[in-house]
């Protein structure tokens, strides 16, 4: 079964910790698309049990949930991945601010977004996230060094061989 195009995958299923009505809300309308399902949990020390049982394409983690938030849930998710316990799943944290970028990327999560949220935006996350690309909202874009000095290392490369041929 292909997927159309801007479609998550034929059958995808994702993970959403939050206990909040509204992103529940948010998320599902989102993302839900036949052959896809947006199952919730309430409490972050559940996402382990969670992701061993469902075994999601994509787990969304607020960063603040019940008694355990986002972020100590990403580190128990990922020690247990580590571990072997639960299976290797990509993780996005949902922030609620710009300066909780750092702790996200403390907590070992695949990337996340800065509420409040959109529909285009998660729906690009996702497609990417579940693609194996980075999700890092918020991070300057850098420019790859191979792009940036290309005239610079052409230049460079001559007056090496110059001075190559001028040693032999």
């Amino acid at each position: 079964m292909a997927s159309r195009p801007g479609s998550l995958r034929p059958v995808t299923q994702v993970l959403l910790a939050t206990d909040a009505d509204w992103l529940f809300d948010e998320v599902s309308a989102a993302l839900g698309e036949p052959g896809t399902t947006v199952s919730r949990i309430r409490e972050g020390r559940d996402v382990s049990s969670a992701v061993s049982q469902l075994s999601p394409d994509l787990v969304l983690l607020d960063l603040q949930i019940g008694t355990k938030g986002g972020v100590a849930a990403c580190i128990d998710l990922q020690h247990d991945i580590a571990e072997g316990r639960a299976q290797d799943t990509t993780v996005l944290m949902l922030l609620d601010r710009d300066a909780d970028r750092w702790i996200a990327r403390q907590a070992g999560s695949d990337g996340w977004l800065i509420k409040p949220l959109d529909a285009l935006r998660l729906r690009r996350a996702a497609m990417a996230a579940l693609a194996g690309e980075a999700v890092f909202e918020g991070e300057p874009v850098e420019e790859s060094p191979v792009e940036a000095t290309t005239g610079e290392a052409e230049e460079g490369d001559e007056a090496t061989d110059e001075s190559s041929d001028t040693s032999d």
